[in-house]
């Protein structure tokens, strides 16, 4: 506690001279001796691995091009695994590499030669397992290697079936095992380290249709188990040594959490991140054994931050189907519902990733000028465990929309803005949301934000060479077939752009980004232009040095953000 402060890693130096820098992964080894750590410098996700001894501050010389976002150290201190991709931008490949010799003769412990699947990397908290992770859409196959033996061979724990997920933690002699096998919301196993083949998995913790289980942390002494039940997300206990189970509790009506990384497995101490749409990030350390949680930090606001003076809230909207879908909400106290508040709408709902409560200052901006900032949690995301997930996704992907659509009339209707202030926004596959409700009901909303939005859907889908689309069959389908094409054909924004009025539209895209090729957005731009038969505001944006993920550096992302907002309030009149 007394030591100083050491900088490991100085990235406005390594970002001298680049527009864009951002690291990749940033690994220490056991002995706290070395840090492995890559760098992308323009966006396109080729990471250069390095290795940094932290005794002296010098490289050393083994230094890996092309690896991805996974890197573990053997117990050894001078064993690496280390993940590469193929053309398509796949994590493909794992490589054995031992400090100080030519990486060209790096070893390949395993090819995974399904087009479906991605490779990747883990290193249990008790350190004493390494494993490696396949995962499609739909399937996973684990692998695990005793870390203090580098040199021996994989073995796996359930070869993979279709549609069957799983995921591994280590805790003493068994492994603890996450599987949606028979469980559709997941459940929890357990299984002998000698054996852990399927014969020998016990159950633990049962599924239950109304509580998903997203993941768990081991500790010695303690499970810690992450659930989400009615869109909400829930921290479980359960404490090995006196077996109580306990939920921790939280103050605000919506709020979300992550867990810090937690390294040390003996600990009865859980470190996560804590936030909601009026709470600024804050880290707690949580004592599993007494129940106390101590506040280490939380985010310092400038300008004198208030927030007694800001309510947020949960309400839902009825689907044409009966469905509820949550809306997540926050204003500045004082608030009238009287149709004339201007409204920021966000929405995703893609993967069975859930779109998260959390605070923005920059949000904050929006609400002092009398916006409500809201968030539209639809199916296809996993807000509501993976029935939601499933009912967003293939020949289901327009409850996606339709969901959507639903959330901003309820706002209407309720009079928390009306459609000449209603804006929405979209990122990536929210993008390709944006772009579907907009084609759908474009008198529905005034401006229109989509950011690297995935809009050219059947010509993507029907290039098997562009990084994602095998993968992403399992998500929206093989156009291929002709039941997808036709219905992936009556979504796809750039395929029903139509001779109509549009609103106000601003599209963004990064010249080197590998998700979102910058042609799909182009192209629709192009074909909006052509088409629509009003003179609202259209305008295409391209960062000409970055990727997918937009600017680096925080000045950079800062004026990204005032130039989408300049462009809201100038669309909807705002002065100030």
């Amino acid at each position: 506690m007394d030591a100083p402060e050491e900088i490991l890693l100085d990235e406005n130096a390594l970002a001298a001279g680049h527009d864009y820098l951002e690291i990749g992964v940033f690994k220490i080894s056991p002995d706290q001796s070395l840090l492995a750590f890559s760098i992308d410098t323009n966006g396109s996700e080729d990471y250069t691995l390095y290795i940094k001894d932290l005794k002296n501050g010098s490289l050393l010389p083994d230094e890996i091009p092309f690896t991805y976002y996974s890197v573990e150290w053997a117990n050894d201190n001078r064993t690496i695994f280390y993940v590469i991709v193929d053309q398509a931008q796949r994590p493909y490949k794992i490589y054995r590499h031992t400090l100080g010799s030519d990486p060209r003769k790096d070893v390949l412990v395993y090819h995974e030669t399904d087009q479906a699947y991605e490779a990747d990397l883990e290193k249990t908290r008790s350190k004493e397992y390494l494993l490696i992770k396949l995962e499609s859409e739909t399937t996973s196959e684990v692998r695990y290697l005793k870390a203090d033996s580098p040199t021996d061979s994989f073995k796996v724990i359930l070869p993979r079936q279709h549609e069957v997920e799983y995921s591994v933690s280590h805790q003493g002699d068994k492994f603890l095992i996450v599987t949606n096998d028979q469980a559709k919301n997941f459940r929890l196993m357990e299984a002998p380290v000698q054996d852990p083949s399927k014969a020998n998995w016990k159950e633990v913790i049962p599924g239950r249709d109304s509580v998903k289980i997203d993941s768990i942390d081991v500790f010695k002494n303690h499970l810690v188990v992450y659930e989400r039940e009615r869109g909400l997300k829930k921290i479980r206990i359960m404490n090995l040594t006196n077996k109580e189970d306990y939920y921790i509790d939280f103050p605000d009506p919506v709020y979300t959490f992550w867990p810090e990384r937690n390294p040390d497995f003996n600990t009865s101490l859980l470190r996560f991140d804590y936030t909601s749409l009026i709470t600024p990030r804050s880290v707690f350390d949580y004592n599993m054994d007494t129940r106390t949680r101590d506040l280490k930090k939380r985010d310092e606001v400038l300008g004198g931050y208030d927030p007694k003076l800001y309510q947020s809230e949960r309400i839902f909207a009825k689907a044409s189907d009966g469905v509820m879908i949550p809306i997540s909400l926050v204003y500045k106290k004082g608030l009238v519902k009287d149709g004339d508040n201007p409204l920021y709408l966000d929405g995703y709902g893609a993967y069975g990733l859930s779109s998260e409560p959390v605070f923005s200052s920059n949000t904050i901006s929006l609400l002092d000028r009398g916006f409500v900032y809201t968030i539209a949690h639809v199916r296809g995301g996993g807000e509501m465990g993976r029935y939601w997930y499933d009912d967003g996704k293939l020949l289901y992907k327009k409850n996606t929309f339709t969901d959507f659509i639903t959330c901003a009339e309820h706002l209407i209707s309720e009079k928390y803005t009306s459609k000449d202030k209603l804006v929405i926004n979209g990122v990536s596959a929210g993008g390709l949301l944006i772009g579907a409700v907009t084609n759908m009901r474009p008198d529905l909303f005034r401006v229109v934000i989509a950011k690297v939005p995935f809009v050219d859907v059947i010509n993507t889908m029907l290039d098997p060479s562009l990084p994602l689309t095998v993968i992403e069959y399992e998500e929206w389908g093989n156009p291929s077939e002709k039941t997808y094409y036709d219905y992936m054909r009556s979504y796809s924004p750039y395929d029903n752009v139509e001779a109509k009025n549009y609103p106000s539209l601003l599209i963004t895209v990064g010249l080197n980004d590998p998700r979102v090729s910058y042609w799909e957005p182009a192209k629709w731009t192009a074909k909006l232009r052509a088409n629509k038969t009003d003179k609202n505001l259209l305008l295409l944006k391209t960062k000409m040095e970055s990727g997918h993920f937009g600017s680096t550096g925080r000045y950079d992302e800062l004026k990204d953000i005032a130039f989408e907002y300049a462009f809201v309030f100038e669309i909807l009149g705002i002065k100030k």
